[in-house]
């Protein structure tokens, strides 16, 4: 029975070739009978101020050409990811954007709530997937069979497309966060842990806006005697900031 259940959620294997570039692995997944294949990352997990954004998005199969230059949406530029994030949104079979308010960040926990936005970026997908490619780590509960892929961003153009989505739709509300709180210069970092915003922390202390499970966020709002202004779980609390993306400082 074992044999059975893992042959149903994992995908016959399959030849790529090396000159199918980001569209190699899905496009064998569709050759298999396994499509539509839906692709999901998101933008801000690294960050210590501002919403998470979670996407999913399904290509069609033979759009390598009319979406050249889709890739990880961290190596392209900001003129770059806004024309492609017109181009995905017309050209896609379906996609779905999710944001998670920084409240629900800090009372459930970064990964819960990344986790728990996968899974509704692919349950709002009108076209039901046959299979999902998310981007670094497993999510269990996905409405269809899925697999993880390292570095999904830049080896499955589905995950691309909905990296540029994500990370366009959140660099889109810090900018017009900034307008609300311009002390804090989230057009230019985008609540990130650059030495910008580290330094806005230390004089201005930390806003609504901010995630206050995270410690330096925290031990901000002590020095200038403020509160969270929303409910922070204990068993989250961060113990050290990510620093875009990378490991804990």
């Amino acid at each position: 029975m074992t044999g059975v259940l893992d042959g149903a959620l994992r995908p016959p294997r399959a030849v790529l070739r090396r000159d199918t570039g980001t569209w190699g692995l899905q496009t064998a997944l569709h050759r298999r009978g396994l499509g539509p294949v839906a692709g999901v990352d998101e933008a801000g997990r690294g960050a210590c101020a501002g919403p998470l954004v979670i996407a999913s998005c399904v290509l069609r199969p033979g759009d390598a050409a009319r979406l050249d230059g889709l890739t990880d949406s961290k190596l392209m530029t900001a003129a770059a990811r806004d024309r492609m994030f017109d181009l995905v949104r017309a050209r896609a079979v379906d996609y779905a954007i999710v944001v998670v308010p920084t409240a629900e960040v800090d009372q459930t926990g970064v990964h819960f709530a990344n986790i728990e936005g996968m899974r509704r970026a692919v349950a709002q997908l009108a076209t039901h997937p046959g299979y999902v490619l998310v981007d670094g780590f497993r999510v269990p509960g996905l409405t269809a069979p899925s697999m993880p892929v390292l570095k999904g961003d830049q080896a499955a153009a589905c995950v691309a497309a909905a990296s540029v989505l994500a990370k366009v739709t959140r660099d889109r509300i810090m900018a017009e966060l900034h307008e609300e709180l311009p002390r804090y210069a989230f057009d230019v970092h985008k609540g990130y842990c650059t030495g910008l915003h580290t330094r806005a922390l230390r004089e201005h202390g930390p806003s609504h806006e901010h995630r206050w499970s995270y410690a330096n966020v925290a031990a901000a709002g002590v020095a200038h005697g403020l509160r969270a202004p929303h409910r922070v779980a204990l068993s989250v609390a961060a113990t050290a900031v990510v620093q875009n993306g990378g490991p804990p400082q």
